[in-house]
């Protein structure tokens, strides 16, 4: 069985090792969205894979860290492309979350990066 669960966060950043003619070179925003995809099997008990309130408190700490923050002065985070975020955010929640299979980050609704570990 698949299970998503999304959230959004707000967050500034700068991507400091492209060309200044880049746009993306200068502060600026977005209106991220995450996903993150759990796999495993039903528990016959709960009927869960995972409690979407578990995958709630997991998530919550590491969605303050990043929202309303500018990225580059998180710590991992110093060129945060969406590839980076999505694996900033794997290596955390990995050890939280085992039944996770992959954290998708989107910069926007056009633009995307997903990571299965």
């Amino acid at each position: 069985m698949k299970i998503t669960q999304a959230f959004t966060f707000e967050a500034a950043h700068r991507l400091p090792r492209v060309a200044e003619s880049h746009r993306c070179h200068r502060m600026h925003g977005h209106s991220y969205r995450v996903e993150l995809r759990l796999e495993g099997p039903v528990n016959p008990d709960t009927g869960f894979v995972v409690d979407f309130f578990d995958v709630e408190a997991s998530f919550g700490p590491l969605l303050q860290r990043l929202d309303h923050h500018c990225l580059n002065e998180i710590e991992g985070l110093e060129n945060p492309t969406a590839e980076n975020i999505a694996i900033w955010l794997w290596d955390r929640i990995k050890p939280i979350l085992p039944q996770i299979a992959s954290v998708t980050v989107y910069e926007t609704p056009q633009c995307w990066a997903e990571y299965e570990g």
